[in-house]
């Protein structure tokens, strides 16, 4: 009688930690998460001014969030449990990671896009085309400690990694502000090709890589605060992402059915590799020797994964929701977030493993990178943070 109720206890056990294991990540849990630890994405809808917070654990939302008309730029704060973007009402909101609560909306006006946080998480930046001003905020009271104005247009601002510059796009006025990231004073307005858009800034801060609506990506020089050459990628790049060994930018042309890479050494084209119909979006790992790039094809609904140093798709590309945007790859790079613009849901995609010892999970063509869930969020959900705490 003892060792059937031992029995019984026992394959209940058994059968608890199997559960538990499906729930984290399919079998596949995050091993760098500690008891209590909970990781989160949090997607914007701009269809109905929302943010809905996701359990990547439990893969369900747990909470929706008005914050305003057209949310965009959502970023992660770096040190505290808070989720931050911008409304095109003309405010930047602030959200409780944990409770998905909003905790603060902070008037700049002139419709802001994005919001970038300093290094160190003491100040956010936000650029109010409407106001030809950016401003910077303290993340600890939540209020504007100061505003400069700028070119017109100013689309984005983005900080350096270290701390010392805020450089800011001015879409109509072909430019980048060199701002002082302490005072928020401009130091020096850089002429580029018209229409810059996005910008990427080197870690050492020694150059900035920006798109433009031309075809151009113009280079700069931050030490001498000049253009150095604008770099033609035969049509719009709408994404940049930057490998972290090997100093090479990613950016997808859509118009030319693929992606541009360029050296950043030498500021020049590299190669354009033919992927998809209309790849908009990237995503790099950067925790393995070998990095994968993975690129999300609007018009095909598809994700393929690329070996970044062979420049090789794997065999079979991951078909997610309609009209896949903005990725994100978990902290340890387990899981691959996809926003489905059209069909209105957030596509998890388990990266690797296998029951064959044999595979390489670092090479596309043996990968068995597979979807796990399509998760309903909000109406045209647009950008994604993810958020450990």
């Amino acid at each position: 009688m003892r060792s059937r109720i031992n029995f019984r206890l026992t394959f209940i056990v058994l059968m608890a930690l199997a559960w538990g294991g499906y729930k984290l990540y399919g079998h596949r849990g995050p091993s760098f998460l500690g008891p209590g630890v909970r990781l989160m994405a949090y997607v914007t809808n701009t269809g109905d001014g929302t943010v809905s917070a996701v359990d990547l654990v439990e893969l369900a939302v747990t909470s929706t969030t008005a914050v305003g008309a057209g949310p965009s730029g959502i970023r992660a704060h770096p040190r505290r449990a808070e989720i931050w973007g911008a409304s095109s009402e003309g405010h930047v909101w602030v959200l409780d990671a944990r409770s998905g609560q909003l905790l603060s909306r902070i008037t700049v006006g002139g419709t802001p896009l994005a919001v970038d946080f300093s290094p160190d998480g003491n100040q956010a930046y936000v650029a109010a085309p409407g106001t030809r001003s950016v401003f910077a905020i303290n993340c600890e009271t939540r209020r504007v400690a100061a505003q400069t104005r700028v070119g017109r247009r100013p689309w984005l601002a983005r900080a350096s990694a270290d701390g010392k510059m805020v450089l800011v796009t001015n879409r109509d006025e072909a430019s980048v502000t060199v701002l002082n990231a302490a005072t928020l004073e401009v130091t020096r307005t850089i002429a580029v090709a018209e229409q810059p858009e996005q910008i990427l800034i080197l870690p050492d801060a020694s150059k900035a890589f920006a798109t433009t609506a031309t075809g151009l990506i113009s280079v700069v020089d931050l030490k001498r605060g000049v253009l150095l050459t604008n770099i033609p990628i035969q049509s719009a790049a709408t994404d940049l992402a930057l490998t972290g060994d090997t100093g090479q930018l990613v950016a997808p042309a859509p118009a030319s059915h693929g992606i541009a890479i360029l050296y950043t050494s030498s500021n020049e084209y590299g190669d354009h590799v033919p992927l998809g119909t209309e790849p908009r979006r990237v995503a790099l790992t950067q925790l393995q020797s070998s990095p994968t790039l993975y690129v999300a094809d609007r018009a095909a609904g598809r994700v393929f994964a690329v070996d970044f140093a062979y420049r090789l798709p794997g065999q079979f590309p991951i078909s997610v929701g309609r009209g896949p945007g903005a990725m994100r790859l978990t902290p340890d790079e387990r899981l691959l977030l996809v926003v489905n613009e059209e069909s209105n849901d957030l596509a998890v995609i388990r990266r690797g493993g296998s029951s064959n010892v044999n595979l390489n999970p670092a090479d596309p063509q043996q990968r068995t990178d597979s979807l796990i869930t399509l998760i309903p969020v909000g109406a045209r959900p647009r950008d994604i943070a993810v958020k450990e705490f």
